[in-house]
């Protein structure tokens, strides 16, 4: 069966698929050369990545799935949340984002945080259904590491002493939000593969 992943990053698509059970292909909207802005105007992650969703099933009535991300800081009252990507401007400036995060955070001593994804998924002409995934952490205060991307260099998980940009892509998929919600998401998919209810 063929399943619509609501994005245009090729990386995303690849990881997705290699953890997928056979028999089960993921199609992009690079594939399907679909690059029409999807307005994402809710005010949670999970609205976010339900509009995704919902916009995508409409357009092509096919089962699809999309994923919203966002990291939540205590002191900030869940700031940047929704705005993660935006947060210092509709550039999407990684480097800008992590300057006024920690700018914000100069005069703070709680510096707890968590990430979150949820993705949704929409099975032809069925209900919308959520997965979570949260990682846990604080922010440094300043960023370490060349790797990830976002706010990875100034994000340290619980328990660990690399931030998010020191560890290898596989260390941080085992314990990241989006690797804990893939793994919620692939469970489904494969026990609904194998039962024939996708």
């Amino acid at each position: 069966m063929k399943l619509i992943f609501a994005t245009h990053n090729p990386n995303k698509v690849s990881e997705i698929q290699a953890m997928l059970p056979s028999g089960i292909e993921l199609i992009s909207l690079k594939d399907l050369d679909d690059y029409d802005e999807i307005e994402e105007t809710a005010s949670t992650i999970e609205g976010n990545a339900k509009l995704k969703v919902e916009a995508i099933a409409n357009k092509y009535n096919y089962p699809c799935f999309a994923d919203d991300t966002g990291l939540e800081v205590a002191a900030l009252n869940g700031e940047p949340g929704v705005k993660s990507a935006r947060y210092a401007g509709e550039t999407k400036d990684s480097k800008a984002n992590m300057r006024k995060l920690l700018n914000n955070l100069a005069d703070k001593s709680n510096r707890k945080a968590q990430f979150k994804t949820v993705i949704a998924y929409k099975a032809k002409g069925g209900q919308i259904l959520t997965f979570e995934g949260i990682c846990k952490g604080e922010i440094l205060k300043s960023a370490r590491g060349e790797g990830g991307f976002g706010y990875d260099p100034i994000f340290l998980p619980s328990g660990y002493t690399q931030s998010f940009a020191e560890m290898t892509a596989n260390e941080k998929h085992l314990i990241s939000h989006r690797g804990l919600a893939f793994k919620k998401f692939i469970k489904f998919l494969s026990e609904s593969h194998k039962n024939k209810t996708l």
